[in-house]
């Protein structure tokens, strides 16, 4: 899998194939009406761990959500990618980690926004990026997380540098903890009552991998 190499401080917003039928491609303001359908069909599979789905509650609302990630590329602190499944490829209705159904919803590289991968933070003077996720049920069981977050993070050490990424998870989001997992990340303890979503407080597992662990994992 080839990752493009950074251009500027910013770096390069690559995008590239997660497998037949689905890929992994920059989620950019001009975006924001097919991301904020995206949301509304899995909002509450979504909803039920990840702040997005209250976040990003209409279009005017996604597109104030991505232009905040552009900034955050062009100021090379964040970055956000959206994940397309072409709906020959395993249905794309119904169901969310985020929810899938058919159409292109205007994009014109075609497939179905299903979920997306993000950098929430990057600090390149420590090194450091938070990673996460989110995907609709329609998606749920192919792999195209652990996969997704592979390739960004595969790009943010061996591109970009990075020496450590973070990933935090409720204790109650079995799906994200178990990604962690699979990609050989470290559980290092929990946050206790860290998180405030819809009015409860959630305990918060915190799980890193280091770019020597990550390229050992890789071998």
């Amino acid at each position: 899998m080839s990752l493009s190499a950074p251009l500027g401080p910013g770096g390069r917003m690559f995008k590239t194939a997660l497998s037949e039928g689905a890929e992994l491609r920059p989620l950019t303001p001009d975006l924001a009406e097919e991301f904020a359908a995206h949301i509304d069909r899995g909002r509450e599979f979504i909803g039920r761990h990840v702040a997005l789905a209250d976040v990003v509650s209409d279009a005017d609302a996604a597109g104030r959500f991505l232009e905040a990630y552009a900034e955050k590329a062009a100021t090379d602190t964040g970055r956000i990618w959206g994940i397309w499944l072409d709906g020959t490829h395993g249905n794309a209705s119904g169901g969310t980690h985020g929810n899938a159904s058919g159409g292109t919803h205007g994009n014109a590289s075609g497939g179905t926004l299903v979920g997306g991968v993000l950098f929430r933070a990057m600090d390149f003077r420590m090194e450091t990026a938070e990673a996460g996720c989110w995907l609709e049920p329609a998606a749920v069981g192919k792999g195209l997380v652990t996969r997704a977050v592979t390739v960004i993070i595969d790009w943010a050490i061996e591109v970009r540098g990075i020496h450590r990424v973070d990933w935090w998870a409720s204790t109650r989001n079995t799906p994200s903890i178990a990604v962690a997992e699979r990609l050989g990340m470290t559980k290092e303890g929990v946050a206790r009552e860290a998180y405030l979503h819809r009015g409860e407080r959630h305990d918060m597992e915190i799980w890193s991998v280091l770019a020597p662990e990550w390229r050992a994992g890789r071998k």
